[in-house]
């Protein structure tokens, strides 16, 4: 090989560590990018030479220097496929917890103190009036004490459950977001795979491109269950929940079916969904009956790790949120239309952080009002019956009193035999005005001025009787009192549950997250020995060409003399 071809290994050997000093400058430029991913420069040996092939002793050969093969991403397809399944059920959990401290936040039950259950319990609440009517009844001070508890009692638990919808409403709008954000990254990333297809084409490889879909990626994977697989030519399709969501040159959008009583969002596949109707520009008329069958998510599957179930902030957000306002009636198995369905609580309402407590919630304010009511209209009946010119506890129309009325009528669509139960939701009830402005008409005295001690012991009894469950899946039966606090105590004990499964999903992706780090981040001290490496190397190949060059100068000076 002559000295003049060897000038060409030195300039391979320049121009390589030059491109592996230009990546590692690059490298370290973006050492806090977001979503960058750690490149290197891949290196191979050029062909040989070969000046003999003498089989009775070595090769003869002669090299050619270093050949720069490409610039690769560090990247581990396994350790990114798991993590992004880890991140998803890490929000998944996140939203569980997350809702369940929200509301005992509502309930008052946090470190910001114990309002409603004051007002049920506690020294200045219902039940504390309530034996403070016990004994005396005749008193104008107990009986306006007996009312004001029970007007705070109804304002502050419609409080609480209103505060319940308006959370569902806060989480419904969560919900859009989370499908904006879902349509936006499907679009983006398939604008990527035409760029990259584009760019890779050529000689050239499209890292910084494939830096940003691999974030998309990470992104999208933490909303939903995603699966993806690249081609030969660098496109990646995506699955969302097992139905294609980025396939060829297509984008499947996810749409938003707006209920028109709640207002909340129902997810569902465009292409899936059948149209039936259509408004006087074209535009499909959605309704319940056409997602049918077209829904992103089956809300009714077990959830379980095992069957990677419990993966998505957006999953975890509908499942807390339900979708309705739940009332004491799904706990009896009647549903919002006032029918019987057997195992409607279990398969609707069960599984919702808000709509659980909100029926459990409701069915607490049912069976005091209810019951008090009843109290009441024992009491006229009793002596109606001793006297039917009795006028005791009744108004001028001749009507028992009752402490708690309905705030609009009986709903006359809704079948006869659950139309009043139906009524008596907390957001129904309301204070009888006429009492509320003049407690004394509860006089508890008989006829014979003596005090009606046989319906203040039935009040007590009915704060008292342990008569009552949480839900249909609870055994163990409550009174009054002991209710809010075992309702308060599930959510607790849910929410450490929660918390416990959170805290374990969080180690897991954590260790995920660092380990895949070690591979696709950048260490500032490794690029800088890197840096120092290839300085030096680029060094040798320029000390390589001075010393041919000498040398062809030395071999051209001497045969010119």
């Amino acid at each position: 090989m002559s000295l003049m071809s060897s000038l060409y290994i030195g300039v391979s050997g320049l121009r390589t560590s030059d491109n592996a000093l230009n990546t590692t400058a690059h490298n370290m430029s973006n050492l806090d990018t977001q979503g960058y991913t750690r490149q290197q420069v891949s290196q191979g040996t050029r062909n040989y030479i070969t000046h003999s092939k003498d089989t009775t002793r070595n090769w003869i050969q002669t090299g050619l220097g270093v050949n720069y093969i490409r610039t690769r991403q560090e990247r581990d397809f396994l350790l990114d496929r798991n993590y992004r399944r880890e991140s998803g059920r890490q929000c998944f959990y996140d939203v569980s917890a997350a809702a369940l401290e929200e509301i005992e936040y509502i309930l008052g039950e946090s470190n910001e103190g114990h309002e409603f259950s004051e007002a049920l319990s506690g020294e200045q609440g219902l039940w504390a009036a309530v034996q403070e009517l016990a004994k005396d009844p005749t008193t104008s001070a107990n009986q306006n004490f007996f009312v004001t508890k029970a007007y705070e009692f109804i304002t502050k638990a419609q409080k609480v459950y209103n505060s319940l919808c308006e959370y569902q409403d806060n989480m419904n709008k969560t919900v859009k977001t989370d499908v904006d954000k879902i349509n936006s990254y499907a679009q983006e990333i398939e604008a990527l795979n035409r760029a990259i297809m584009r760019v890779e084409g050529g000689p050239e490889h499209a890292n910084d491109l494939r830096d940003r879909r691999n974030y998309l990626l990470d992104e999208l994977g933490k909303i939903g269950n995603i699966t993806y697989s690249e081609d030969m030519t660098g496109y990646v399709s995506v699955r969302f929940e097992q139905v294609d969501l980025v396939k060829g040159s297509l984008v499947n959008e996810v749409c938003l079916y707006q209920d028109p009583k709640t207002g909340f969002y129902t997810p569902y596949w465009k292409i899936l969904a059948k149209y039936d109707k259509f408004d006087k520009d074209g535009n499909p008329i959605v309704s319940k009956e056409n997602i049918e069958g077209a829904e992103v998510f089956d809300l009714t599957k077990e959830i379980s790790s095992q069957f990677n179930t419990d993966i998505g902030s957006l999953k975890g957000t509908l499942l807390a949120r339900g979708d309705h306002r739940a009332t004491h009636n799904e706990l009896e198995d009647i549903n919002p239309d006032g029918k019987y369905e057997k195992n409607w609580y279990n398969t609707h309402v069960k599984d919702s952080i808000v709509m659980n407590v909100q029926a459990e919630f409701d069915r607490l304010v049912n069976i005091i009002t209810t019951k008090i009511n009843s109290v009441l209209a024992d009491a006229a009946d009793r002596a109606t019956k001793l006297n039917p010119d009795s006028d005791y506890l009744r108004d001028e129309n001749g009507n028992p009193y009752q402490l708690f009325e309905l705030a609009t009528p009986l709903d006359e669509m809704l079948p006869e035999e659950t139309r009043e139960t139906m009524a008596w939701s907390v957001r129904n009830i309301v204070i009888n005005q006429e009492l509320k402005q003049n407690p004394s008409l509860l006089t508890f005295r008989l006829g014979e001025h003596s005090e009606d001690n046989e319906t203040m012991e039935a009040l007590k009894k009915a704060f008292e009787e342990t008569i009552y469950t949480l839900n249909p899946n609870v055994e163990t039966p409550l009174s009054f009192k002991d209710y809010y606090k075992n309702l308060v105590a599930q959510i607790a004990n849910t929410g450490s549950v929660f918390r416990a499964v959170q805290d374990n999903q969080n180690v897991a992706t954590d260790a995920l997250k660092y380990a895949r780090e070690q591979i696709v981040g950048v260490s500032s001290d490794e690029e800088l020995t890197n840096m120092i490496m290839y300085q030096n190397a680029y060094n040798a190949s320029s000390r390589y060409i001075n010393v041919v060059n000498e040398m062809l100068d030395h071999l051209l000076s001497t045969l010119g003399h």
